[in-house]
C-alpha cells in the first residue's frame, strides 16, 4: 500500500525572500493533513516571518541559524537529528542563494547541513525575481539539484513583489502539499502511461438544454491523482465537473460521449493502462436544434433518442495484449452478475462495480464501496474514502499486470 497512508514528518526549510510570508499558511496545510511539521528558518528568512508564529502553528520548536553552533541548540546537533527525523524535506521558498549553496553541497548553515545529511526526498520550490531565475548561474544550479536527485518544482508566473511580471512566484499551497504527497509515495507506477476518464457527459437538445447524469467525477479524479503520486504519466479525460484539475496531470476536457470516445481512442494508442471511470450517457438526441426550442403551449413534447457509441467496447476491440483496460459498472441490482457480463462483453481486463443504492457509494459521495472483478471472478472488495479506494484499485491493476 502507498506510503501516504502513514503519518508523515515534514521538515519545512524557509529561506530569505518575500514569499517566506506564506510559510504559516503552508505549515497549517501540513498540520491539517495530520502530519508532524518542524521548521528551519535561515537568518534572512527571520526578517520575513516570525519563528513564534510558526512554532505556534506547528506546535514544535522552530530552529533558527543561531541554534546551529550555539551551546544550547548546537549540543542537540539539530542538522543531524532533523535530517534523520524527516520523511520529506520541503525547501519553500528556495532563494537563488540557497539554490547555489545546495548545488555545491554546502554545509555552512543549519538548513544546508540538514539537507546534506538527510536521506529523505527533497523537494525544492524556487521563488525569486524573474531575471535572477533565468540567470545562467541559477539555471545551472537548479539543473544540478535535479541531477543530485532533488525534485525542483517550477515557480508560477504573474506579478512579482519586486514589481516585475513573469515567472518566479511560489506556487499555491495546494501544489506544495501535492508535491510533498508525491515525494512520499512509492513509485511503483514509474514509467507507466495512464489514461483515466471521469465525470458525466452531456448531450444537448438545443443550445440551453441537455441530458446528463449526477456523476461528480470524484472517483476518476482520485484515480488520476493517486496514479500521479505513484509516478505515472497521467492524462485525465474529463466531462463537465466542479472539481479543481489535479496538479501534475494532463487534463483533456470533453462534453459529449462522442468527444470522450475520440479523446479516449486517440489516447489509447500510447498508454499502458486505460481506466474508464466516466459515467457516459447511453443516448443522445437524434437531432439537435441550433436555436432554443420554444414551449409553444404544448403540454407534452416528444423527443427521439439514439444510441451513443459504446466507448468501453470500442477500446476493448483495439486493446493490445500489453495494455490493461479497466471499466466501471454503477448498478442498482444484480451487481456482480451485471458487472461480470459487462466485463466479458466489452473485452475488459478488470471491472470496478458499485451499488448506487448502498450508503456511502454512488454519485457525488466522497466515499465508495466497490467490488473488483476479473475474468476469473471477484478479486477484491473495498470501502472507504475515494482516494483510498483509488489506491486499492491501482494495487489490483499492478497485480494483474504482474501476472500477465
Amino acid at each position: 500500500m502507498n506510503l501516504r497512508s502513514k503519518k508523515s514528518n515534514v521538515l519545512l526549510c524557509v529561506t530569505g525572500g518575500i514569499a517566506a510570508y506564506k510559510a504559516p499558511h503552508i505549515v497549517r496545510g501540513f498540520v491539517q493533513l495530520g502530519w508532524d511539521v518542524r521548521v528551519i528558518l535561515t537568518e534572512s528568512a527571520e526578517a520575513f516571518v516570525s519563528p513564534m508564529v510558526l512554532a505556534t502553528l506547528s506546535k514544535n520548536r522552530v530552529w533558527v541559524e543561531k541554534d546551529f553552533l550555539s551551546v544550547e541548540g548546537g549540543s542537540q546537533i539539530p542538522h543531524i537529528s532533523l535530517a534523520e527525523w524527516a520523511d520529506v524535506v520541503i525547501v519553500a521558498p528556495c532563494s537563488a542563494d540557497t539554490a547555489s549553496r545546495l548545488a555545491i553541497g554546502g554545509g555552512g548553515r543549519l538548513m544546508d547541513s540538514a539537507v546534506l545529511a538527510t536521506k529523505a526526498p527533497v523537494v525544492v520550490f524556487p521563488a525569486m525575481n524573474v531575471n535572477m531565475l533565468y540567470h545562467p548561474a541559477t539555471r545551472e544550479n537548479l539543473d544540478r539539484l535535479v541531477a543530485l536527485g532533488y525534485t525542483v518544482v517550477d515557480p508560477d508566473s504573474g506579478d512579482l513583489a519586486c514589481g516585475y511580471e513573469g515567472q518566479g512566484r511560489l506556487p499555491d499551497r495546494e501544489v506544495i502539499l501535492e508535491e510533498a504527497k508525491r515525494a512520499l509515495s512509492v513509485k511503483d507506477m514509474d514509467g507507466l502511461s495512464v489514461v483515466v476518464t471521469a465525470g458525466p457527459t452531456r448531450e444537448f437538445m438545443d443550445p440551453v438544454r441537455f441530458i446528463s447524469n449526477p456523476s461528480s467525477g470524484k472517483m476518476g479524479y482520485a484515480l488520476a491523482r493517486t496514479a500521479w503520486y505513484r509516478g505515472a504519466d497521467v492524462e485525465l479525460i474529463t466531462g463537465p465537473v466542479n472539481l479543481t484539475p489535479p496538479h501534475g496531470v494532463k487534463v483533456s476536457p470533453v462534453i459529449s460521449a462522442q468527444e470522450m470516445l475520440d479523446s479516449a481512442v486517440s489516447a489509447m494508442g500510447g498508454c499502458d493502462i486505460m481506466v474508464k471511470a466516466a459515467a457516459v450517457g447511453d443516448y443522445r438526441f437524434s437531432s439537435v436544434s441550433e436555436k432554443k426550442i420554444k414551449r409553444k403551449g404544448l403540454d407534452v413534447m416528444e423527443v427521439s433518442l439514439i444510441n451513443n457509441p459504446d466507448i468501453a467496447a470500442t477500446l476493448g476491440s483495439v486493446k493490445r495484449p500489453d495494455q490493461t483496460l479497466v471499466g466501471f459498472a454503477a448498478e442498482t441490482d444484480n451487481l456482480t452478475l451485471n458487472a461480470t457480463e459487462k466485463l466479458k462483453s466489452k473485452g475488459l481486463d478488470m471491472i470496478v462495480a458499485n451499488d448506487l443504492t448502498e450508503e456511502g457509494s454512488g454519485f457525488g459521495s466522497n466515499t465508495n464501496r466497490v467490488i473488483m472483478l476479473g475474468v476469473e471472478g471477484v478479486l477484491r472488495e473495498m470501502a472507504g474514502d475515494k482516494e483510498i479506494v483509488a489506491d486499492g484499485i491501482w494495487d489490483q491493476v499492478l497485480e494483474l499486470r504482474g501476472k500477465s
